[in-house]
This record gives C-alpha cells, structure tokens and sequence, in this order.
C-alpha cells in the first residue's frame, strides 16, 4: 500500500488494483479485505481480488479501459521524448506495476500492457531472489543492500533491471520498519523512472544471473533461536521474524515445554538485550518480570 500511496502524491492512480482475496481474522473469523483493497475502494478505483490469476481475469484485462498514468505522462514528457500519450489505444493497458504480490503471474497479463509489467524488488537483483529479501537480508547482516525495478518476465525475479537505488543500513530495525522504509524508497524511484521508461530514455539492462542468489520462503520453526547461539545473529532473527513467524525459545515449565516469543529487543557492547518477551498463553511482560516468575526454567540472558 505504501508503493500505492506514493504513486497517488504524484497523481498516478490506478484504473484498477488487483490484490489477493478476503481472509477471515478475529476470533470470530470475519472475513476481511486486504488494505490494498481498502485503499482502492476508497477512491472508488476497480478491484479484483481473485484466488487465482486465470482466464477468466485474463479477459477482464483485456477490456477498454482509460489510463490516468497516460494523462500524467503526456504533462511530464518532454517534446522530444516524441510519445503522444493522448492518443493511446483505450483498449490496452499503458503498464502494470507489481509490488509484494506474492504470486507468480502468467505471460498473458504481463505482456498486456504496452510498456509491459514492472516489479519493484527490495533487494539489489540478481542477490535475494525469491520471498523473504528483506529477511534474508537482516540475517545475512547485508548491509548495503537496496531496491530494483525490474521488467517482469516468466521466471522469478529474472527479468531485465529497469532501475535500482543503493541503499546502507546503519542498524537493523524491526522488519516492518525495514519493510516500510524500502518500499517508501521503491515506490519514489518508480515516480521517477516511469516517465523516464514510457519516454525510451532508460535502457533496461540483463541480470548477471550466474550470480543470482535466492531466498527462501519462511516457515514457522524458522524463528527458534537458542540462548546460547551467536548473540548478534539472535537478534538478528528478533529483528527479522519480528512480524512472523516472531522469534522463540523453549523451555521446560511446570513438566511441560512452552515456547516463549521475543517481541522486543536491542544488541548492545555486543550483548543481547531481551526487552520484552510473550510466554505461551500469556500477555506480553518485560523480560525481568519472565525471568523472575521462571527463574528455574530458563538460563538468563543478559544476567
């Protein structure tokens, strides 16, 4: 949403966004739009919220429609780029632009629009292909890292790069702090480039793909970490599961094992600082109040 909202500060606002379905939330499993879909909803823009891209969205696509991307382009295109954005052809798209969709998207909607499918990636491609950059990053302490647009074509993260932007990290943050600050950062340098793009001004140029790294999708048990690990690396993880799957350990309680989530924490004089942790059904407690109600349980860390 945030890429959305930086392309609406300059007046590029979609005909329509295409996200992923309603999903039950709550304890009474209300079905729920995604704010992407709230977001196109309150502009009164079109959605389409399909479980699959397939035929049927296929041919939705592929109906007129009038783009405002074409009427901001012709007002910031110079003479000479020679483009006569006003006298596109209304039944095609000018371009699609994708961002943390999550899906991979068949050559029958990429190759629908006329200046093709663009995809802004939070990594410096061809490192971190594939689901979880932004983690991958954090824990691989991947410091100068940054963000690529590039041309989508069949194969993940394989395209051709449009545009990137270094970007160096001094300290890691939580990940949805990092999640925000890169996509705040995509989503300006895709303002800037896509007159740029539509104009042929930017040559798009091959991935060095015998270079090519690849990440891996996350799953619950990623998140176990050990007291007694690599103090910077734990954290590291802290930082990166922040938001899920969070970052645990394990103890032995009252003759069972709890598992004991991390929601909060610093690394300092190269030490761990658990702050703040949430015990197995129970409420989130700074780390002290724990180590006093489970003393016998767990081998304190910064004791």
């Amino acid at each position: 949403m945030i890429v959305l909202d930086e392309l609406e500060k300059t007046d590029y606002i979609p005909d329509c966004v295409i996200t992923t379905p309603d999903k039950p939330k709550g304890r009474k499993l209300v079905l729920t739009p995604t704010l992407v879909k709230d977001w196109a909803i309150q502009r009164k823009i079109k959605v389409y919220d399909p479980a699959k891209l397939d035929a049927e969205l296929i041919s939705k696509l592929n109906q007129p429609s009038v783009s405002q991307i074409g009427k901001r382009i012709m007002s910031v295109i110079p003479a000479k780029a020679g483009i006569q954005c006003g006298r596109r052809d209304e039944k095609s798209w000018d371009m699609f632009i994708v961002a943390s969709y999550g899906k991979i998207i068949p050559n029958a909607i990429i190759n629908i629009p006329r200046y093709k499918t663009l995809n802004i990636h939070p990594s410096l491609l061809p490192k971190y292909r594939g689901a979880s950059p932004l983690q991958s990053a954090i824990l691989d302490d991947s410091k100068q890292t940054g963000v690529s647009i590039m041309r989508i074509d069949e194969e993940m993260d394989h395209g051709p790069i449009v545009a990137q932007e270094n970007v160096n990290v001094n300290e890691w943050p939580i990940y949805e702090e990092f999640e925000e600050m890169m996509a705040k950062i995509g989503g300006r340098l895709l303002v800037k480039i896509i007159p740029l793009w539509i104009a042929g001004e930017i040559k798009e140029r091959e991935q060095v793909h015998g270079q090519a790294t690849y990440t891996k999708k996350i799953n619950k048990g990623a998140g176990l970490i050990e007291l007694n690990d690599d103090p910077y690396l734990n954290f590291r993880k802290i930082q990166a599961f922040h938001e899920w799957p969070q970052a645990y350990f394990l103890i032995k309680h009252d003759g069972k094992e709890i598992r004991v989530k991390i929601t909060k924490a610093s690394f300092e004089n190269s030490q761990l600082k658990v702050q703040k942790v949430i015990p197995e059904g129970g409420k989130e407690m700074p780390y002290e109040d724990f180590l006093r109600g489970y003393r016998k349980s767990v081998t304190p860390i910064d004791e």
